[in-house]
C-alpha cells in the first residue's frame, strides 16, 4: 500500500521535472515565469524594484552547424554551469530557450546595476568552451528590465526585457540594453507599422520601382534592380529601411516579396527582351524551401522569362542556413535564372562563399564605390575584386555611382556594370516605361547623328 508520504513524494518529483530543462538542469520556462511570479507577490504592498534579465547566445548556430548538435549541447551545459556559479544566494538563471537564459535579480535595483551585473555575465560567457580536443568562442547580448510598479505582471516584465535584448542584438553582439520608455514607443510604433504592412500587403497596396543598371562603358540601360515601396493612407511613405526589417522579424516578407515580385514582372513584360530584372531575397527565404517554388509559380502565371530574371542574395542571407541556400540557388539556376551576390565586401568569409556557391555576378558594395576616389585602400580592393571576378568569369556590377569621376574611375580599372543615382533614382512602373522611352529615341538620335 503507497503511504501518503510516497504519494506526496512522488508528486513533488513530477513538479520539479514540470519546471527543469533536461539537458542543463536549470529552471526551465515555466520555472522562472513562477520564480517572478512569487517575488512581485511578495512586493505587492512595498514594491521595491527588482531586476529580470534575458540572455541571447551570439552566434550559437552557426557554431552548432560547424560541431554538430552533441558539441551544441556540451556548449549549451557549460554556458548554464557557468551562469549557475555565477548566481548570489537571491538570484536565479533559468532556460528559457534553445540558446536564450533568463535570470532575477531580487536585489539589484537600479539600471546601472542592471548593467553591471549583466555585463559581468557576458564577460563570464567569452572564455573559450571545451568542444572535444577543439575550443570555441561565444558572445551574448542581453535585454534588462526592472520592476518598479505593482501593475506590473512576470508576462510584461519579460516583454520588456524581450524588447531591449532585440535592440542590443540590432546594435551589435555582447551588447547590454536596459528597457526604457522610448524603446516602448518604438515597440509601439513598430506594431503598428506591422499591423498597417499587414494590410497593405493583404490589399497590395506595395509597389515595386525600378533602378536602372548600365553598362558603364555605353552608359546603355542593361537591366533594373526592383526595389519595394510603400505610402500608408495613414502612417505616409515608410522607408524600406524600416519596413523591410519588419517585415523580415514578423514573418511578413514572404508574401511582400511574392507581392512585389509578380507586380514587378507583370511591369517589365513589356520592356524588351534584352533587359533583365533583377529582385532581392530576404535572409529568411533562404532557409524557406517553398521560395524556389513561389518564385516559379509567380513567373508562370505573369509570363516572364526566368532567363531575364536575377535574384540577389547577401552573403548574410547564406550564412544563414548555407545547405538550404544553396539548394534553393541551385533549384533558381536550373531553370536560367541567374543569382547574383549583393553588397560584396561588408560580410565575413566572402572568399569563401565564392568557392563555395556558384554565382553569375557580383555587386560591388557602394562602401567601397562612395570613396574610390580620395581612399587607397577602397581603390585598391575594387581592382582585387575585379581581377578576382575576372579569373572567376563572374560580371560585375559597381553600386551608389553618384558621380561622373566614380564612373570615370570604375571603367578605367575595369568594371563593366553599375548602379546609381548618376544614372537614376527608383521609380514607378510608369516613369520607368517613360524612362525607357526616352532612351530609345536617345539612341535612335545618336544613330542618325
Amino acid at each position: 500500500m503507497q503511504t501518503t508520504f510516497g504519494t506526496g513524494q512522488a508528486a513533488k518529483e513530477n513538479t520539479d521535472l514540470a519546471f527543469t530543462d533536461a539537458l542543463t538542469g536549470l529552471g526551465n520556462h515555466r520555472r522562472f515565469f513562477d520564480k517572478v511570479d512569487r517575488l512581485i507577490s511578495d512586493r505587492s504592498e512595498d514594491p521595491a524594484p527588482f531586476t529580470v534579465g534575458i540572455l541571447d547566445l551570439d552566434g550559437f548556430k552557426p557554431i552548432n552547424d560547424l560541431f554538430g548538435h552533441k558539441a551544441g549541447d556540451d556548449i549549451l551545459i557549460q554556458v548554464a554551469m557557468r551562469l549557475r556559479a555565477s548566481m548570489d544566494c537571491y538570484s536565479t538563471v533559468c532556460r528559457i530557450g534553445a540558446d536564450e537564459f533568463a535570470y532575477l535579480y531580487p536585489m539589484v535595483f537600479s539600471e546601472e546595476a542592471a548593467a553591471e551585473k549583466s555585463r559581468m555575465l557576458i564577460e563570464i560567457l567569452s572564455a573559450p568552451y571545451d568542444v572535444g580536443e577543439r575550443t570555441a568562442r561565444l558572445s551574448a547580448s542581453v535585454g534588462c528590465s526592472l520592476f518598479y510598479s505593482g501593475d506590473e505582471t512576470t508576462e510584461i516584465l519579460v516583454n520588456k526585457a524581450e524588447t531591449a535584448l532585440y535592440h542590443a542584438k540590432r546594435s551589435g553582439r555582447g551588447r547590454v540594453v536596459v528597457y526604457t520608455r522610448e524603446m516602448e514607443e518604438a515597440a509601439k510604433r513598430v506594431t503598428r507599422i506591422e499591423q498597417a504592412l499587414r494590410r497593405a500587403v493583404s490589399a497590395g497596396e506595395v509597389e515595386p520601382h525600378f533602378q536602372p543598371i548600365v553598362d558603364l562603358t555605353t552608359r546603355r540601360t542593361i537591366g533594373f534592380e526592383t526595389l519595394a515601396r510603400w505610402t500608408d493612407r495613414d502612417l505616409g511613405m515608410v522607408p524600406p529601411s524600416v519596413f523591410i526589417p519588419i517585415a523580415e522579424e514578423r514573418g511578413i516578407i514572404g508574401p511582400l516579396s511574392q507581392l512585389v515580385l509578380r507586380k514587378a514582372t507583370e511591369a517589365a513584360r513589356s520592356w524588351p527582351s534584352d533587359l533583365f530584372l533583377s529582385f532581392n531575397l530576404s535572409p529568411s527565404q533562404l532557409v524557406d524551401q517553398n521560395t524556389g517554388l513561389h518564385i516559379l509559380a509567380i513567373l508562370d502565371r505573369t509570363g516572364f522569362d526566368p532567363r531575364r530574371l536575377e535574384i540577389e542574395i547577401t552573403e548574410t542571407g547564406l550564412m544563414n542556413d548555407p545547405a538550404s541556400a544553396e539548394k534553393i540557388v541551385e533549384d533558381l539556376r536550373r531553370v536560367g535564372i541567374r543569382v547574383s551576390l549583393d553588397d560584396f565586401g561588408t560580410g565575413q568569409s566572402s572568399l569563401g562563399r565564392l568557392r563555395e556557391f556558384h554565382f553569375d555576378k557580383l555587386k560591388i558594395d557602394r562602401a567601397f564605390v562612395s570613396s574610390i576616389l580620395d581612399d587607397r585602400p577602397s581603390e585598391h580592393i575594387i581592382r582585387a575584386i575585379l581581377a578576382m571576378c575576372e579569373g572567376l568569369g563572374m560580371d560585375v556590377v559597381a553600386e551608389g555611382i553618384e558621380e561622373e569621376a566614380q564612373a570615370d574611375r570604375l571603367v578605367q580599372f575595369g568594371c563593366a556594370g553599375g548602379q546609381g543615382y548618376l544614372f537614376g533614382r527608383p521609380v514607378d512602373a510608369d516613369a520607368t516605361l517613360g524612362y525607357l522611352r526616352d532612351s530609345y529615341r536617345g539612341a535612335l538620335r545618336a544613330k542618325a547623328i
